[in-house]
């Protein structure tokens, strides 16, 4: 059962990953959802708040970074579905989460995935070892499949995120997608059939979560 969704308080979920860290060295936390659902600025808010008296402690590393490369999932079915699982390296996410947890490196480079070229950038977050608190995002984080649960072993809490209304946030998917070069028809065919199909699958992971969070508004 998915307990009730708390309103989204970033200097509260700031302070409890503080509190998580005076604890341990480094604190990884994932933030999932639906696409559009908010995740990245969420994420962001909260490396803000992290950074704003003290810069350095937290840094964002998004699972999108992990997205396989256009001309890898060209080959088959999977470039009419970006975005679901299997367009994912879910085992290099979990490997790179090894490391950000080990704290054996004095940097750890994360790739980024670009919307202007929709491929991944590899090597374009720096995440030194003096930062103390990693926040990822990402709509598989809570994916029951073995490969999406090793991603899980390596984060120290889940948060399930949801947006306020599911029409609004369909109708900034599509923006966004329209945004960033798609055709309007395009856009909202894609939102209405991949993504919508994802958001379906990604929802019925909330119970998963840690906390359940939702935007008191948009």
């Amino acid at each position: 059962m998915t307990p009730e969704p708390l309103p989204v308080d970033v200097p509260a979920l700031a302070a409890r990953l503080l509190g998580r860290a005076a604890a341990a060295s480094r604190v990884l936390v994932g933030v999932c959802g639906a696409p559009g659902a908010g995740k990245s600025t969420l994420a962001a808010l909260l490396v803000a708040e992290l950074n704003r008296d003290a810069p350095g402690t937290a840094v964002v590393v998004p699972m999108d970074g992990f997205h396989l490369a256009a001309s890898v999932i060209a080959v088959d079915d999977r470039a009419t579905r970006r975005g679901a699982p299997d367009t994912f390296d879910p085992d290099g996410y979990a490997a790179l989460l090894g490391r950000l947890r080990a704290l054996v490196d004095d940097v750890v480079y994360a790739p980024e995935y670009r919307r202007e070229i929709e491929d991944p950038v590899a090597g374009a977050i720096t995440v030194p070892r003096t930062c103390r608190v990693v926040v990822t995002e990402g709509n598989y984080l809570l994916h029951p499949d073995p490969e999406w649960q090793r991603v899980r072993a390596q984060l120290d809490e889940v948060w399930f995120l949801r947006a306020p209304d599911e029409d609004l946030r369909v109708a900034h998917l599509i923006e966004r997608h329209e945004r960033f070069g798609k055709a309007p028809d395009h856009a909202r065919g894609h939102v209405l059939g991949s993504d919508e199909r994802n958001a379906s699958l990604v929802a019925a992971h909330a119970p998963r979560a840690d906390l359940v969070l939702r935007w008191p508004h948009w």
